[in-house]
This record gives C-alpha cells, sequence and structure tokens, in this order.
C-alpha cells in the first residue's frame, strides 16, 4: 500500500493558490490548505473534497502577518511533516498608490506576509522537507521581482526579496533531495487588483494581458515538478521579466509608472 504524501499550500482558499492545489490534487497529494479567509477557504475545502473524494483536504485558517503565524502552523501540521513532500509559499498581495501616501502600517503588513512569513516559513518547510527523500519547495514571487515598479514599490521590492532569498535557497540545498523553485506571475484574473486598490486605468491595462489562475497553476506545477529554478507562465510575462535587462532603467520605470501611477 502506497504511503500518503502530502502538499501544503498557503494562500490557497481562491486565485493561483487554489489553481496549484487543485493541479496538485490531480496528481494525487493530499492537501493542506493555509488561508486568512475562513468562509472562502471552507467553500473551497468542499468544493476539491467533492472534486477528489479519495483525497484528504485538511484546512487551517491564519493570518500569515500574525507573530504567531509560523508556530501556529508548526503545530498544526506536525502531524504529517513525515508524508509532507510539497510545500508552496503562495500567499501574498500589493499595494499601488505613491509610498508617501500610503499607510506605512499596511505597507509593512504586506512586507510581513509577502517576505518575511515566507522566510520563516521556508526555514519550517526546510526542515521537514529534507528528511523526506525527494520533496519540492515553491516560494511565489512576480514579474514586478525583476524590475523597480513605482507605485507599487514596496509590493515589487518584496517579490524582489522573495526571488533572490529563493534563488540563494535553492544553491544552498542543490545537494540534498529537496528542489526549491520560484513562481513569477504576471497579471493574473484573481481578486489581486481589488485588494490592491489598483485604478481603473491599470484594472483595465492589466485584463489585456491576463492569464487565468489555471494557466498558471498548470505551469507551475509542471516547472515545479520538472525542478526549474524560475517559472515565469506566459511568454509575455518572460518578455516583462527579462527585457528590463536590456533596456535603460529610467524607461522600464517610466512604462512601469505609466500602468501603475494613480489617475483620478
Amino acid at each position: 500500500m502506497n504511503t500518503p504524501q502530502y502538499a501544503l499550500v498557503t494562500g490557497s482558499a481562491k486565485g493561483i493558490g487554489k489553481a496549484i492545489a487543485n493541479e496538485l490534487a490531480q496528481r494525487q497529494y493530499h492537501l493542506l490548505l493555509v488561508d486568512f479567509d475562513q468562509e472562502v477557504l471552507e467553500y473551497t475545502q468542499t468544493e476539491l473534497r467533492g472534486r477528489y473524494p479519495a483525497l484528504s483536504v485538511h484546512t487551517f485558517v491564519q493570518d500569515l502577518s500574525e507573530p504567531e503565524a509560523v508556530a501556529n502552523i508548526e503545530k498544526w501540521v506536525a502531524p504529517f511533516k513525515d508524508k509532507l513532500k510539497v510545500a508552496i509559499n503562495n500567499a501574498g498581495f500589493g499595494l499601488t498608490g505613491r509610498f508617501s501616501d500610503l499607510n506605512i502600517e499596511e505597507q509593512l503588513n504586506m512586507v510581513d506576509v509577502n517576505f518575511k512569513a515566507v522566510v520563516r516559513l521556508s526555514y519550517l518547510f526546510v526542515s521537514i522537507l529534507k528528511n523526506n527523500g525527494e520533496t519540492y519547495l515553491l516560494n511565489v514571487a512576480s514579474t514586478t521581482a525583476y524590475q523597480s515598479v513605482p507605485y507599487l514599490a514596496v509590493y515589487a521590492a518584496s517579490k524582489a526579496a522573495v526571488l533572490s532569498f529563493t534563488r540563494s535557497l535553492r544553491f544552498e540545498l542543490r545537494e540534498t533531495g529537496l528542489s526549491v523553485s520560484t513562481l513569477s506571475p504576471g497579471s493574473t484574473d484573481t481578486d489581486f487588483v481589488y485588494r490592491a486598490r489598483m485604478g481603473e486605468h491599470t484594472k483595465k491595462t492589466a485584463s489585456k494581458v491576463n492569464m487565468t489562475p489555471e494557466a498558471v497553476g498548470k505551469i507551475a506545477i509542471k516547472g515545479l515538478f520538472a525542478k526549474k529554478s524560475e517559472i515565469i507562465p506566459g511568454f509575455l510575462n518572460v518578455l516583462n521579466a527579462h527585457l528590463p535587462k536590456y533596456v535603460p532603467k529610467l524607461l522600464t520605470e517610466k512604462v512601469a509608472a505609466n500602468i501603475y501611477e494613480p489617475r483620478n
């Protein structure tokens, strides 16, 4: 009889996280889902249980900005740690606007969720996964990680930190059974634009190039199990991520500012 294999996904109630969870379930992984939105998480749990009745779907409600978040998750995951094979640090959010106009506490909260929680959870997951044979860790960054983005300044910086951290972590663990990858999606059809309080101009621009969460999730998991270092879904997103290396910095910043600058 095969030993059950588990995968943990943060930010998994909806969007890319939910799509990734679905892809993992298709590969017969039992699911450990973490999110701060209890109502939507319970709905997703019910949906996935109905779709995959042979699999177990466990949920844990947790705001990753809270100081005790990682300790709480560590206690919750303890019964499953010997069977944990995949961990996905997906939770995150953005805020658009002029840095000096946005609430500083909200911006620091964003850093807590987007980067500090990723570091803390990676520390926990590495301690578990490195003892479980062939395993996988995926940290979710963004195409904004590859350049500075005016009016999305702290978000882009937090994702750049995730990318840099995960590159280094991958190198350190290269001779172990744990493969570490970064996922850097671009515009995706989720509620990110609403939580980020993006203006109509920004939302309209994003809608022209949006990928579906399902497409991103499929590419993410395929790349993860192929042990790719960096996964950027979609040709346009690959272009957006790497083109700034060959274009004057001021030009790329002006283009980004034109997209994200608040307009009355």
